[in-house]
């Protein structure tokens, strides 16, 4: 019998790309997506999916969809919080046990809250296979902190029932594979700042402040290996405790980043002259503050180091990033953003 999979956040641009993923790649799965606008093409380039609609705040229609599936994909707003409750109250209804594969993010362990490392390279390395005790204990105003916690109390309770894996890649680039936002927010966001700043680059501090990378092409093998596991039964994978999964292939520090777009919008005229601009923290608090929810986004986004190392997927089967690197294709990235942005 083919597995049920229901998937949230089928139009976003990690979601869309799993979606797109698992259809292609498991044309025989029974999948489900909740949608709260279906795309006008989705219908004829996922003609066997079922579209519910509904947002995250329909938890009548998500408990009751996640309580049909054998694996849940959680994809979207990793926060929300509605949603998840959602979603387990369905899979706690089942008679059999079941699986789901939640969306976070390295934002957990980024350095953003202390003055220490703001601009300067962190040496901290976290591990998702010796860190966890470390990390399911980090404070409550850590990101996505109030979602893991839940999910912590669901592995404490209900690990019989309930097989969890915490997805949580680093910053992201590359086109996504879904049907509607394919572009990540990183990049974007500097060169909207940029522009706002009337430079082609800008840093804090000594800039050699650090994050982990990973491009959707390698994001989405660890995805699917997860999913293909999750559908087999647990295929010999970690859930529970054990089953949380950082994806990075790679780092760049912010310096490295905001040298190569200065060159590349230069390249282009974009922007005249000028070296790169070394702003104060007073500036980087000014910084993304269209997303209210957020507060210090400025200095996640720009200050702040994330560094991780995939090291479950590493040992589990060997994972190792094949897509091109970051700055090798960073021009094309930069440039998409600035259509964005001028648009």
């Amino acid at each position: 019998m083919a597995p049920k999979i229901f998937l949230t956040g089928g139009t976003g641009y990690i979601g869309g790309s799993v979606l797109h993923t698992i259809v292609t790649s498991h044309p025989k799965y029974e999948v489900t997506a909740l949608l709260r606008k279906e795309p006008e093409a989705f219908a004829s380039t996922y003609p066997n999916v079922k579209v519910i609609k509904g947002d995250y705040d329909s938890s009548d229609i998500i408990s009751e969809e996640a309580s049909k599936a054998d694996v849940v994909v959680h994809n979207g707003d990793s926060d929300h919080e509605p949603s998840l409750k959602a979603i387990i109250a369905g899979l706690l209804k089942r008679q059999t046990s079941s699986f789901l594969l939640h969306l976070s993010g390295t934002g957990i362990v980024s350095d953003w809250d202390t003055p220490t490392y703001l601009g300067k390279l962190n040496p901290k390395i976290w591990s998702d296979t010796t860190d966890l005790a470390e990390i399911s204990s980090l404070p409550d105003h850590a990101l996505h902190r109030n979602t893991e916690k839940i999910l912590n109390d669901t592995i404490a309770q209900h690990s019989d029932q309930i097989n969890i894996a915490i997805m949580c890649p680093p910053d992201i680039y590359g086109k996504g594979k879904g049907l509607a936002k394919t572009w990540s927010a990183f990049i974007p966001m500097f060169v909207q700042e940029c522009k706002n700043l009337e430079v082609a680059g800008f840093y804090y501090g000594e800039g050699t402040n650090t994050r982990s990378w990973v491009h959707i092409d390698d994001l989405m093998t660890v995805y699917l290996k997860v999913v293909e596991a999750a559908a087999a039964g647990g295929g010999g994978f970690d859930w529970g405790k054990e089953g949380y999964y950082f994806a990075g292939t790679q780092e760049v520090s912010h310096i490295d980043i905001a040298r190569a777009t200065d060159a590349i919008l230069k390249k282009h005229n974009f922007v005249e002259g000028s070296e790169l601009a070394q702003v104060s923290l007073d500036q980087i608090d000014t910084m993304a503050a269209y997303v209210p929810r957020f507060p210090n986004l400025g200095r996640y986004l720009f200050a702040s180091n994330s560094r991780t190392r995939p090291h479950r997927a590493e040992k589990l089967w060997g994972y190792k990033g094949t897509a091109p690197r970051l700055l090798d294709v960073l021009e094309e990235e930069v440039l998409d953003a600035v259509k964005r942005v001028q648009g």
